[in-house]
């Protein structure tokens, strides 16, 4: 379902498009100057770093399962579509052959909730990186710390729980673009499609409605690990919610089913 005020908070102009539909423009999160492999998504065969796709292991029974973390032993596959597509490469069988050759065997079974279990996955892996940030210190929780952060130029990311409201998120993201000196810009902050008590879970804290990063790198990897999330949801309409205006995707509402961990994760 998109959200109004994603629609209006909108800093990078989009072609309009329904969920599932791939839109160029959809904005990739900044990423730190590192070396590393590149992999190529076995349905289109785009390349792109490690970090923007997902890979996908089997099972010792021969199960296709998700690997966002790419540690699972053995051979992977990597597919960089969002679930619409996904699902549309199971439905024509595509991704069966696609997988087939990948692993090399025809000895291969594919869940009926594979797109769930990948987006419970990719849910998961961003929320546990927020969880991370919040235990090392790198995050701030609460109107008045965020407030703070912001004024004194110290936030470099901005997030806010499905549920919070219209008037305490605008009031943080206008402290924000006053102390980083963007006023008039529209700059604001991401609405994650979970509600506070999902985020509260994530953070080990109470009532977490906002959330601000105060530290440059740990925005960047809240960035990353939030945007591989919902480009996987399927791209709607974004606003900004880290400094560079290139952060993120945004994407609200999911299903039932990502509301919750998945136990076939490959860990």
């Amino acid at each position: 379902m998109r959200n109004p005020r994603n629609d209006a908070a909108s800093v990078t102009p989009r072609a309009s498009g329904h969920r599932g539909q791939r839109n160029p423009a959809t904005p990739r999160p900044p990423r730190e100057p590192r070396e590393g492999p590149e992999r190529s998504c076995i349905l289109t065969r785009e390349t792109g770093e490690r970090g923007a796709l997902v890979r996908l292991a089997l099972s010792p029974d021969g199960e296709v399962l998700p690997d966002v973390h790419a540690k699972a032993p053995g051979r992977g596959a990597w597919i960089g579509v969002d679930r619409a597509a996904l699902d549309a490469a199971i439905a024509k069988g595509r991704l069966k052959g696609a997988l087939s050759r990948a692993f090399k065997t025809q000895a291969i079974t594919i869940p009926d909730d594979l797109s769930d279990r990948i987006e419970q996955a990719l849910q998961r892996a961003a929320l546990e990186r927020l969880g991370l940030e919040a235990r090392s210190g790198k995050l701030v929780t609460g109107g008045e710390r965020i407030v703070k952060a912001a004024r004194s130029g110290q936030l470099h990311a901005l997030y806010h729980a499905s549920d919070a409201g219209a008037d305490g998120a605008g009031k943080l993201a206008q402290a924000w673009r006053v102390g980083s000196d963007r006023e008039g810009s529209g700059v604001r902050g991401l609405e994650l499609p979970v509600g506070r008590t999902i985020l509260s879970l994530a953070l080990g804290r109470e009532n977490v409605v906002h959330v601000g990063v105060t530290d440059r790198p740990a925005a960047s990897r809240v960035g990353e690990a939030i945007a591989r999330w919902l480009h996987f949801i399927g791209p709607v309409p974004s606003s900004v919610s880290c400094e560079t205006e290139s952060q993120g995707a945004s994407a609200a509402g999911t299903s039932a089913a990502a509301q919750t961990t998945t136990k076939q994760e490959f860990r």
